[in-house]
């Protein structure tokens, strides 16, 4: 069921008491994360959580807000990224990668991954085999060592990616896993009635992060983004539907956050036509115009918006 927040209802929640909005939002996906850890308790022959989500659908707090909750529960749990299985960039290894129509290294491929490592790997975590698991270093796409890894009795381990629920690379894990799918569902509403999808308001949360931390300038994001929904299409989207779990991960409150981390600089460069020939940039400034500010510092430090303002308080 496609779900909506109206502009309008945004600002007047934010204005009367901008504390008990964000209580509210945060409490919502709050109940997400219990049902999900319940689930996943309840579900002791199944060790391995496969969590997978479209770039900028907030798959790291997530999976690592279940992790929390799991051992607020008395659960043993370890939460890994799937990042570190990413192949090293090497001169002998670029020409065997997939490439795009462009002819560069398709990024979003799961052929990117080291997949014949990973799936041995997985199914040494699900018999509680030790093994060294590899670490990946992003600026100089390399793969700089290893760390012993085993997963303990009992113990519960997520493991988060966008490739979490690709069978090329998770292979027949059924057995010993269950599968989770985090995204962006709500659509917010302007005061028109035009929408804008859930995949911009990703981009916002990618605008934010990426510039921020990844010091990438909106063009260069805007530009990678092309890339990713491709990908997202090809590669991410189709596997949704083994997910045993969904989580919509939209805040209502975070637009009017991102807006202090955006609008200006969305003005500036639309001002020299820099962006002209992206439309999510025109439809962003559009919405983000409707919505009052709403201060980061109210946003929570356990909170999903965290992830891509910064600040958090979760970490690996």
């Amino acid at each position: 069921m496609v779900k909506f927040a109206r502009t309008a209802s945004i600002n007047e929640r934010s204005s009367c008491s901008p504390e008990s909005f964000i209580k509210l939002s945060e409490d919502n996906y709050a109940a997400y994360i219990d049902e999900a850890a319940q689930m996943i308790a309840d579900n002791p022959h199944k060790p391995i959580v496969l969590l997978s989500g479209p770039s900028g659908s907030g798959k790291t707090t997530t999976a690592l807000r279940v992790e929390k909750r799991l051992k607020d529960m008395g659960k043993k749990v370890h939460t890994l990224s799937m990042d570190n299985y990413f192949l090293p960039i090497t001169e002998e290894i670029a020409k065997d990668l997939p490439k795009d129509e462009n002819g560069r290294i398709d990024l979003e491929s799961p052929h990117r991954l080291d997949i014949p490592l990973f799936s041995q790997h997985l199914k040494k975590l699900a018999e509680g085999e030790e093994f060294d698991m590899p670490l990946f270093d992003f600026p100089t796409q390399s793969r700089p060592g290893f760390v012993p890894m085993k997963r303990s009795k009992d113990e519960i381990v997520i493991i988060e990616g966008i490739h979490a629920l690709n069978p090329l690379v998770t292979g027949d894990s059924d057995e010993f896993s269950m599968c989770m799918y985090v995204s962006v569902r709500t659509r917010l509403r302007a005061d028109d009635g035009s929408l804008l999808h859930p995949r911009q308001i990703r981009l916002m949360r990618r605008l934010c992060r990426d510039s921020l931390f990844r010091k990438r300038s909106f063009r260069e994001i805007c530009s990678m983004f092309e890339s990713v929904s491709r990908g997202e299409d090809l590669y991410i989207t189709p596997f949704k539907k083994r997910a045993d779990y969904d989580i919509d991960t939209f805040m209502a409150y975070e637009p009017p956050v991102y807006k202090a981390y955006i609008e200006n600089e969305l003005a500036a460069q639309s001002a020299d036509g820099s962006l002209d020939e992206f439309s999510e940039f025109a439809e962003i400034k559009k919405f983000l115009g409707e919505l009052n500010v709403i201060n980061s510092s109210y946003v929570p430090p356990a909170s999903l918006i965290r992830e891509f303002i910064g600040g958090s308080e979760l970490k690996y």
